[in-house]
């Protein structure tokens, strides 16, 4: 990757949030009304659905403090995380169980309590960066109180109806891949004390169950021993989605200086990138079969947003801590076809949902999916990974 090259991608990561998804979501979704962040925006920005998704209440919150104390202190950053963490306290947490909801109303009823608890991991990081942003002591007690329950809820889930029987028992990946994200967040805001040893319990739990190494393959869902299961669910591939928790983990090995994290890492990627790259039309699959077959799911061969950021992220992290070139190649290829497709020229930011061979499926620009998060996160990731080996 020449120096042109390398310069023109940081304006193109860094001008990209600063000018344009940045002031789309904060034009659009602010409401100042009844608090928080309406997330459900038309193509122009206009809302078409007034509920509020509470992960992204969190997500954005976050973006906002993570700005804030990380590019430039502006007070309008600082006040809208304000804003959003106010809506969080309010509203997003159910009295009963002290557990947070899925989705609420405008004003902040509740409409849905997920069995699963992400939700509380995004308002720990969102509670972490304005610890750090205003060392109000109360942030850093809330970051560490939904981190807990996070984790509590996930190993010993109470007070909820299993989705499934207990016939078929099996483990995602998903949960020790934002389990590591949330503790490296919350190491740097609020200095939590065990986020490593959570960040190793993770990275174990990834290697030992996920990875599988006599099929270069990173498995979604396994059985509780790692063993892989032989239907619909337990063959179905998220090469995106095992990407971003590739560069989690080359992250932590470059925080550490620990070279055997990043070649983790990387052997992640290198093994999720050949099964997700589209050798037709381009860009990142959704949904995979591990043996080539079939997959239930009718939207698997869909180019959603999210993965084509998280493959951006991770190839040139690549390639930035090991010098491959074959990396700088894969970030060419993944940049380039993701920039020509997804951008929406006219009213800015990013459509989230592509046909395979790129065509636009829905104009909508935000959900309670979508929302200022994977995007920006690239964007800032990759201007930081770009400046931190520039003259």
């Amino acid at each position: 990757m020449d120096a042109i090259r390398r310069h023109e991608l940081l304006a193109t990561y860094r001008d990209g949030l600063l000018n344009d998804t940045l002031p789309f979501w904060i034009e659009h979704c602010v409401d100042r009304q009844h608090g928080g962040f309406m997330m459900s925006l038309d193509r122009d920005g206009s809302v078409i659905d007034t509920d509020k998704g509470v992960w992204q209440q969190g997500r954005f919150t976050w973006l906002l403090g993570e700005l804030y104390n990380n590019v430039e202190p502006r007070e309008e950053w600082l006040e809208l995380a304000k804003h959003g963490a106010r809506f969080l306290d309010a509203h997003c947490f159910d009295p009963s169980d002290g557990r947070m909801w899925f989705h609420v109303t405008r004003e902040g009823l509740p409409i849905r309590k997920r069995r699963y608890a992400f939700s509380e991991s995004f308002a720990a990081i969102a509670y972490g960066e304005l610890f750090e942003a205003t060392g109000d002591e109360q942030y850093a007690q809330k970051a560490k109180q939904t981190f807990q329950r996070f984790i509590d809820h996930n190993l010993n889930p109470r007070g909820v109806e299993p989705k499934f029987t207990s016939t078929r028992p099996s483990r995602g990946i998903g949960f020790p891949m934002i389990t590591i994200a949330t503790a490296q967040e919350l190491r740097e805001s609020i200095g939590l004390p065990d986020a490593d040893d959570w960040i190793d319990r993770s990275i174990d739990d990834i290697r030992r169950f996920h990875l599988k190494e006599e099929i270069q393959c990173v498995m979604e869902t396994v059985s509780p021993s790692g063993e892989i299961i032989d239907h619909f669910d337990g063959r179905q591939l998220n090469p995106g989605h095992a990407i971003e928790g590739a560069w989690f983990i080359m992250l932590e090995g470059k925080l550490r200086g620990d070279a055997s994290l990043i070649q983790t890492g990387c052997r992640m990627l290198d093994w999720m990138w050949q099964r997700g790259w589209d050798q037709e039309h381009g860009g990142i699959l959704y949904f995979v079969d591990v043996d080539g077959r079939p997959v239930q799911e009718y939207w698997h061969d869909m180019k959603f947003w999210w993965p084509q950021n998280e493959a951006i992220i991770a190839t040139l992290m690549a390639h930035e801590f090991t010098g491959d070139s074959k990396y700088a190649d894969w970030h060419k290829s993944i940049h380039d076809w993701t920039y020509s497709h997804f951008p929406d020229p006219e009213f800015g930011e990013w459509f989230g949902y592509l046909h395979r061979d790129g065509r636009i499926s829905s104009q909508l620009k935000g959900g309670l999916w979508k929302g200022p998060f994977h995007m920006p996160r690239m964007q800032l990731t990759c201007w930081q990974l770009l400046a931190a080996s520039s003259p």
